[in-house]
């Protein structure tokens, strides 16, 4: 590990490895094959790069990372180049003439690292490329970053990942990682299986992730709830809202703009150039808040985003965890709120239902939807929730070939909406049972299934037109609940729908021809009307309840606790910082992250010698910028 740990040093800037780094390191240096678990933000890059370097010094060649984004490859390949490697990409972005030269360069040994997507790999132009290499004993290592995509039953499955199989079969003595942020019991199964990978080591890291706090609210005016949280929480900060379709992006970034908001819509539909050109802002300027569908994200590696919303629901854990976690991967504060209602889980019941996947498929997606739903209605710690659904006990240490050490007992995170205001719980029972017995009641009376309005019209006593057309004002149910609300009858439907007491069927309108949701009674009904389980439900919260805070912003993040002069170092070397990383055409991130700086700034080096411990600065960054930081450190 001698050659390891110098390599960190030197290269990075980072005086120890984290967590579990060091033995997967270790491992993969020696040649064998990992499953890495990690967390976005815990240091997984390093796990491959590290072992990369290390492998081609002993000269085993280079190394293949196969990566699905473009946007992740040319982050990764920048900051790379600042830290003197020699890395490079194969992507559509390139020419004909320039992938002839990274051609030529990865036959002729100069390269260490080389990234290309699943797509282009399995072509048979480069696997003419790797079959050169492994004859000549210079190909060292395949790492496959984002591995959950392998599996149908991870949240960003892609066809390409499954063909990756070839790896082992073709060059089966050249050692293999997978790694992913995101990946339950079912998910790393099938990354085994795919990938072929059943000889290797396992290393799980925790899941959680502590500088997150998790806010969970129920959906009411939905622009506004998320207005009120930028501006009292995330004055001038950057953040990502994530929306289910693409009308909803465009209407909220607009929204946002108006009420002074710098914020830039993202999706599929929109001009390759346009996405192209909200990224690069995203990336580059400060205060940017990114209204995206999913389409946006992976492999966005911005260290200082202060904030991740969702305003539609997502359609599993696996999917929230992993956007959530584009979130704080600085380590500083960061926040995770989401909105949702009754009309998310009947549109997410709706995707699943109507696709045309297998009914085991449907299944598996129904039960991890309803793991989301359960978690948005929990009453206790979210934190603990999350964490066990990836089969983790909170304060669990991190397990070295699937052998977890000892686990310390925590049942509350104090970081989440439900440890720092616990909410005030209503007994739901009674209301749950007078629901399905209206529904069995309406149902009874015509034979026909109805929406959620209509029965809850019918449950609070309300004659409108269709009511009394139907004959339902007669039921024996009809008003029986017209001491509830609506938002607590929505709540109680929710839960209903997420502990499968209710279901949805179909129906098409004889009018409009539309096809609409209905509800009706499924298995779990029965235990619900003879009072064997008790429906538990949070009081809703307003969303206005907390009042507005008074932050730093966004700029001084990381340098919250530096005194005036060190303040003023900071904002110096900020500046300078951007200039740099404009003159590279690159993220200033990947020049210095913000809490590099922050040290500098703190320290006010007055040598290069002084420079050289400072975390984040290696031998190749300080060669050249180390001057250049003490002469902007000297402006005072």
């Amino acid at each position: 590990m001698s050659s390891a740990q110098s390599i960190l040093q030197a290269v990075f800037g980072y005086e120890q490895f984290r967590g579990p780094q060091q033995a997967i390191v270790s491992h993969v240096i020696n040649g064998g094959d990992a499953l890495v678990l990690m967390p976005t933000g815990g240091g997984k890059s390093l796990c491959y790069q590290v072992p990369a370097i290390a492998r081609q010094q002993l000269g085993h060649g280079v190394t293949i990372v196969v990566s699905p984004l473009i946007a992740l490859m040319h982050d990764q390949v920048g900051a790379l180049h600042e830290a003197g490697i020699s890395a490079a990409y194969l992507n559509s972005t390139l020419s004909y003439d320039e992938t002839q030269e990274v051609e030529l360069r990865l036959q002729s040994g100069d390269i260490t690292l080389l990234y290309a997507a699943p797509e282009r790999l399995n072509t048979p132009r480069f696997l003419g490329l790797l079959d050169d290499l492994h004859a000549q004993g210079k190909l060292s290592l395949f790492a496959i970053d984002e591995a959950h995509c392998v599996s149908q039953w991870g949240h960003d499955f892609r066809p390409e990942y499954r063909a990756l199989s070839v790896l082992h079969q073709r060059y089966a003595e050249v050692p293999r990682i997978a790694l992913t942020a995101t990946a339950d019991a079912l998910t790393r199964a099938d990354i085994i299986e795919r990938l072929q990978l059943e000889a290797a080591q396992h290393f799980i890291s925790s899941f959680d992730r502590p500088n997150i706090r998790y806010k969970i609210a129920e959906k009411k005016d939905v622009s506004n709830q998320l207005l009120r949280f930028i501006e009292r929480e995330h004055e001038g900060e950057a953040g990502v809202v994530y929306c289910q379709s693409r009308k909803r992006v465009e209407e909220l970034a607009q929204t946002l703009v108006q009420n002074g908001i710098n914020a830039l819509p993202y999706h599929a539909g929109l001009p390759q150039e346009m996405r192209q050109n909200h990224q690069d802002r995203f990336l580059r300027e400060e205060g940017v808040v990114m209204c995206a569908t999913i389409a946006f994200g992976m492999g966005i590696n911005k260290p200082d985003v202060r904030f991740v919303a969702h305003v539609d629901m997502p359609k599993n854990i696996e999917g929230y965890y992993q956007e959530t976690g584009r979130a704080g991967r600085d380590g500083l504060p960061a926040d995770a709120w989401m909105a949702y209602g009754l009309s998310d889980v009947v549109n997410q019941r709706r995707m699943i239902d109507e696709s045309p996947a297998e009914e085991q498929f449907k299944q598996v997606m129904r039960g991890k939807l309803d793991a989301l739903l359960g978690l948005a209605e929990a009453t206790d710690c979210r934190r603990v929730r999350l964490l066990a659904y990836f089969g983790e006990q909170y304060g669990q240490e991190p397990s070295l070939d699937g052998k977890p050490l000892q686990a310390v007992a925590r049942t509350h995170c104090g970081n989440c909406d439900n440890c720092l205001e616990p909410p005030a719980l209503w007994d739901g029972t009674d209301a749950a049972r007078k629901l399905l017995s209206t529904i069995f009641r309406v149902h009874e009376a015509s034979g026909l299934t109805y929406g959620a309005g209509h029965i809850m019209d019918v449950l609070r006593g309300k004659e409108t037109d269709k009511v009394t057309q139907y004959g339902h004002d007669k039921v024996s149910t009809f008003g029986i609940g017209k001491d509830y609300s609506e938002p607590q009858l929505r709540a109680v439907m929710r839960q209903l729908l997420a502990t499968g007491a209710l279901g949805l069927h179909k129906v098409v309108s004889e009018n409009s021809g539309h096809v609409f949701d209905t509800l009706c009674l499924a298995a779990g009904s029965r235990a619900v009307l003879k009072g064997e389980v008790q429906v538990q439900l949070r009081e809703a919260v307003a969303a206005s309840r907390s009042k507005k805070q008074s932050k730093k912003s966004a700029a001084n993040a990381a340098a919250v606790n530096l005194g005036p002069d060190a303040q003023v170092r900071f904002i110096n070397l900020k500046a300078w910082r951007a200039e740099v990383a404009k003159s590279h055409n690159l993220p200033a991130y990947v020049i210095f992250h913000d809490a590099t700086l922050a040290s500098i700034a703190e320290l006010n080096p007055q040598s290069l010698q002084e420079l050289q411990g400072v975390s984040g600065m290696g031998t190749k960054k300080l060669d050249a910028y180390g001057a250049e930081v003490l002469r902007v450190v000297a402006l005072g």
